[in-house]
């Protein structure tokens, strides 16, 4: 096996609790916000998922897949409970403005704390890889591809916010405030990330199977 099974065995254990912290948890427990904890321990599941991949034997890891096919994977399943926290939560962005919101604030600060956890995650990890695994031109060539997606989704996404918000009569865009307006774009963003790592996994997987 790559993984000792109780390493699998925990980190799917946390996992699973910071998704149900996330969606389906009271709002708060003993004084704490729970979706804050969620998150946190989200962002240390996927910390823990790439460390233990990171100190697997070279040859193991270039068994099972390349480390920017790794990389995609955890990112995919990050952004996936990302995206859908986000829009489990997009209602209360349609209350009281955000200086009188209470919840659109706490659901903005786990995301932004969230969305930038996982940039300096992604840099630390990728630090970490270098000179151990060489990057080849096949993952260069991936990864630009994948970047092409990438910034493909995120240009639909505004492209279908900018249509949206332009042909729909005005009594029907009363929920389109400017607090709406602007967690769609962050939604935009993430949902730019979201298609980068699936692109990337797909092309992964095409290569291997060649």
């Amino acid at each position: 096996m790559l993984l000792r099974r109780w390493r699998i065995t925990g980190l799917l254990a946390m996992a699973g609790l910071a998704l149900w912290l996330l969606f389906a948890g009271p709002s708060k427990w003993l004084g704490i916000d729970t979706g804050q904890a969620g998150m946190v321990l989200l962002i240390t599941t996927a910390w823990g998922s790439l460390y233990a991949i990171h100190r697997l034997p070279r040859g193991d890891l270039e068994k099972a897949a390349a480390p920017g096919e790794w990389k995609a994977l955890i990112g995919t399943a990050f952004m996936l409970a990302v995206i859908a926290y986000f829009l489990s939560k997009v209602h209360v962005f349609q209350d009281a403005p955000i200086w009188n919101n209470p919840g659109a604030n706490a659901v903005g600060r786990n995301l932004a704390m969230l969305l930038i956890a996982w940039v300096v995650l992604s840099g630390v990890i990728a630090s970490r890889w270098k000179g151990a695994v060489e990057e080849d031109e096949r993952d260069r060539e991936i990864a630009s591809q994948a970047s092409g997606w990438g910034r493909g989704g995120l240009v639909f996404c505004i492209i279908g916010i900018a249509v949206m918000l332009g042909f729909s009569p005005p009594e029907k865009l009363q929920w389109a405030t400017p607090l709406m307006i602007a967690n769609l774009l962050i939604f935009a963003l993430m949902w730019g990330c979201l298609a980068e790592y699936v692109a990337s996994v797909v092309y992964y997987r095409r290569d291997r199977q060649v």
